[in-house]
């Protein structure tokens, strides 16, 4: 049944400023804590954890914020050390399992299971959250599928419309490139900007088996035909001119990437729901003058993959730091149990662009200032035949360092589809 959204957050920093991880809370012990990414969805994350604090001032939690890529660097070292913040956030996958292996999370399985929480998330975001049948991570974001966005202006300048198959956009880019406009733009400089494409091109081409094999680390699996096929099309699609000159220097985390195709310069970006965010924020009236679009990744003729299935993030997560303190743990479990995207904060994350993984939220959605991209956004995730998981998430994180740098590679052609192979064999343990 379809209960109250949820909605929680984090701070990018609380209403005193940033405190760091260790600080004391008004009792005297140390604060329980939590990391985040910066960015707009930081201002649902800080009205949550502002709520809470102001409501337990015993329990406050102190909130650090960074940017993307240090962060990943940061809290895998931080875990390793076992001095992760209380509350760790995360993205699922191989990752988590790492963690889990590792000892380094809390099993949440009792929380998970709790009638209240569980009928709260959508069923096929929360499973995301489980290694070998037990809950490490429970939801704490919107849903996050990778679609196209694309500038209206430029396409009706050339007379196109979306593409629906692979042959149809390629057949886009010299029409683009002619007219003086770049048909993609993309951070080369961050790498995992680049992972889309050969997730979306892998799994149009293959289906998700192939990708599955991946990550059972099945001897050889990144030899898979699909992979290769997947690698020759970026690199045809490069050698066309489909992606702005220079992209292996422009950056993501200032929104460089995306300002391109708002501003004119290119037609398209392949991009999460933060795409939508950052235009949002750098300029909105490109959304409310509709002059933005999006459609789904384009089907590759004769593929085996179902042109419905997703890449992206599912949503990120919360875990909870075994190396904390039994009240550090006891106040996150209560932080999970009582604010974590409950109905303020479902509506705080609508309010920035981010579709909150929650059951009953078709009315708020249809309420809201943009409902017909939420809905795009809200039914791809929750009807999706397969929701493939970032590949530097899916992965262990030695092999997805592995993978950011063989990727880049690819689409610099310094290397070909079979050296991509090899190399990626070779993480296989």
């Amino acid at each position: 049944m379809g209960l109250a959204l949820l909605v929680a957050g984090v701070a990018a920093c609380g209403t005193s400023g940033p405190q760091q991880a260790g600080s004391t809370s008004a009792d005297g012990n140390a604060a329980p804590s939590a990391w985040i990414i910066s960015g707009v969805t930081a201002k649902a994350f800080q009205n949550s954890f502002d709520s809470w604090n102001a409501a337990h001032p015993g329990q406050r939690f102190a909130i650090q914020e960074f940017a993307n890529d240090p962060y990943k660097q940061k809290i895998r070292t931080a875990v390793g050390a076992r001095q992760a913040p209380t509350l760790i956030y995360g993205w699922g996958g191989g990752v988590l399992k790492s963690y889990v292996d590792a000892g380094a999370v809390e099993d949440l399985s009792d929380i998970a299971d709790d009638p209240a929480l569980k009928e709260r998330f959508l069923p096929a975001i929360a499973a995301a959250g489980t290694v070998n049948g037990k809950t490490y991570a429970v939801p704490n974001n919107g849903v996050k599928p990778v679609v196209i966005y694309y500038n209206k202006d430029l396409f009706a300048k050339i007379g196109a419309q979306p593409p629906k198959t692979w042959n149809e956009l390629m057949a886009l880019v010299p029409r683009f490139t002619g007219a003086g406009i770049a048909p993609f733009t993309v951070s080369g400089q961050a790498k995992w900007p680049l992972l889309p494409w050969l997730a979306y091109l892998v799994d149009r081409i293959g289906g998700p088996r192939v990708m599955n094999d991946v990550a059972a680390g099945k001897p050889n699996a990144w030899s898979d035909p699909a992979v290769t096929e997947a690698n020759q099309k970026i690199q045809q699609l490069v050698k066309a001119g489909g992606f702005v000159k220079g992209f292996s220097s422009i950056s993501t985390d200032s929104g460089a990437d995306v300002a391109l195709m708002y501003t004119g310069k290119a037609a398209m970006t392949l991009g999460l729901p933060a795409t939508y965010q950052t235009i949002k924020t750098a300029d909105p009236a490109f959304i409310t003058g509709g002059k933005l679009g999006y459609f789904p990744f384009p089907a590759v003729e004769g593929g085996k993959g179902d042109p419905a299935d997703v890449v992206g993030n599912p949503t990120n997560f919360w875990s909870i730091s075994s190396a904390a303190t039994p009240a550090q743990k006891q106040a996150a479990r209560e932080y999970i149990k009582s604010d974590l995207l409950n109905q303020k904060y479902a509506a705080d994350l609508l309010a920035v662009g981010n579709v909150p993984p929650v059951t009953g939220v078709e009315d708020s959605i249809a309420k809201s200032e943009d409902p017909a991209y939420f809905s795009m956004i809200y039914e791809l995730a929750a009807k999706a035949p397969n929701f493939q998981l970032s590949l530097d998430q899916a992965l262990a994180p030695e092999q997805g360092d592995k993978l950011l740098t063989a990727l880049q590679q690819i689409f610099l052609g310094e290397i070909t589809p079979e050296q991509f192979a090899t190399t990626m064999n070779a993480t296989i343990g």
